[in-house]
Parts: C-alpha cells; structure tokens; sequence
C-alpha cells in the first residue's frame, strides 16, 4: 500500500504520522474486549470486528480526501458479565479509563487534534463516553466516542435476518468474522449457537442498564442465532457500517 494512502499507525513512520498530525488527520481508536463469544467463535472477536470496522472506516474516509489513521485496537474492556464461561479477560474502570486516557493522551502530544473511541463491545459503551469526556477536559483536543453498531444505526437491520442489529455472538458478530477472519469461527459448533434475543428479563426497559451474568442468561453464552450468519452478510455489514460512520465522523459540524 503507497505511503500516502497508509490507515494504520502502527505501519507508518514517526515523520509520516507528524505529516498526519499536520493534516488534522482523525485518530481512530478501536476499543474492544477479549471474551467469551459462544461454543463457535474465538474469544477476540470484538478485537477482529472494531477493528475491521475502523480501518474500513478510515479507508472511505481518506479516499473522500479527509485524513485518518486507526490506532491498534484497545484489546481488554470491561467483561466481568463473561467471567463465568472462562477465556475471559477483564479490567476495572480505573484501569481501563487509565489505558484509553494514556492511548489519547499520547496521540494528543503527538500533535493530533481529534481522536474518535470506536467501541466493540457493549459493555464498554458507557465507560468509553465517560473516559471520552474526561480526555477531552484533560489533554485539550475533540474527542468523540461511540459503539460502532449503534452509530451504524438502522444500517443493520436490512442485512440480518433474525435479529435488527448486534447482538452478542449472533447472526451479525458471527457472519462479520466469517468475513475477516474465517479461522476463528468454528463451523461445526454453529448447530448450538443460539439463545434468548435479549439480555435483559420481562419488564426492564431498554433504557435501564444492569448488568447481569451471560451464564445466568445464556447456557450457551450466544445472545440471537448464528445459524443464519453467512460471510456475505458480513462484508454487507461491514460496508453498511464504514459507509455510515465514515459520513458520520466527516461532518465537519461534528469537530466545530
């Protein structure tokens, strides 16, 4: 890939990423988690999805002339609701806080200006807006924060089949692995992976957050059905996901 066109800041030089900085150029951090994600795939799954996200993102971002460059991904998050299953890691807010503000701060003192925390996994999603918000009074540069799938929005739901949007280890996370990384979804266990469609019990509105053991909600540690993923419908998410966000973080308004 030509130097010019290069997303990933761990592939360019200092003085290339300087050359970034100079251009205003979006910093990109894809922020996940390392879990259970059923008997079928492997637990990096929000790893191999956030990141593939924001490097497609940054992608249409750069060929529609606005800089970017996507950070490695922010591996461990807040997974204590997987615990149970094992192969699970997971931090404390503290840490985790820690770890993003250390990420953004260094992009900071590199000289960028605008960071977008591009989050993979659902029980990141409040702690990532909140650790957002303190980088932003703190280091003195704009920086936003969001799950991918819900900035992807109503993008989803034409795609999938039994389910409008992610959930975990379902139609949407699976058949989007099948697309980047087909290794690490295990074919022959898709037969069991399914479970409830919802996390939470009769009566907690969507709007109400309390975290609760997957083991105790899903024997199978799945939320929705697998057994519709397909690779195609992966790349389709994939796409539907860049071309949404991608408009999303070039609105100039947004960074004013």
């Amino acid at each position: 890939m030509a130097q010019d066109t290069e997303i990933e800041w761990m592939r360019l030089t200092f003085a290339e990423l300087n050359a970034r900085a100079a251009a205003d150029a979006l910093v990109i951090v894809p922020v996940a988690s390392l879990e259970q994600h059923g008997p079928h795939l492997a637990t990096g799954v929000d790893i191999i999805c956030a990141s593939g996200v924001a490097q497609r993102v940054a992608r249409r971002m750069v060929a529609a002339g606005r800089p970017a460059v996507v950070m490695p991904c922010v591996w461990t998050g807040l997974a204590e609701h997987h615990v149970p299953f094992g192969g699970t890691v997971t931090l404390d807010y503290d840490t985790f806080a820690a770890v993003l503000k250390g990420v953004v701060r260094s992009a900071a003192r590199a000289g960028f200006k605008r960071v977008m925390l591009l989050n993979g996994h659902g029980g990141n999603a409040e702690a990532v807006a909140v650790a957002g918000g303190e980088c932003q009074t703190e280091f003195g540069l704009k920086v936003a924060a969001g799950t991918y799938w819900h900035l992807a929005g109503d993008a989803f739901a034409p795609i999938l089949e039994r389910q409008s949007n992610v959930l975990h280890a379902c139609e949407a996370e699976t058949s989007m692995v099948m697309a980047l990384l087909p290794e690490a979804v295990r074919t022959d266990r898709l037969v069991d992976a399914h479970g409830p469609h919802s996390t939470r019990p009769e009566g907690q509105p969507a709007a109400m957050i309390r975290r609760r053991s997957f083991k105790e909600i899903t024997p199978s540690g799945v939320i929705g059905d697998a057994r519709a993923a397909t690779a195609a419908k992966g790349q389709a998410l994939l796409d539907a996901a860049a071309e949404r966000i991608a408009d999303e973080l070039g609105n100039a308004r947004l960074w004013g």
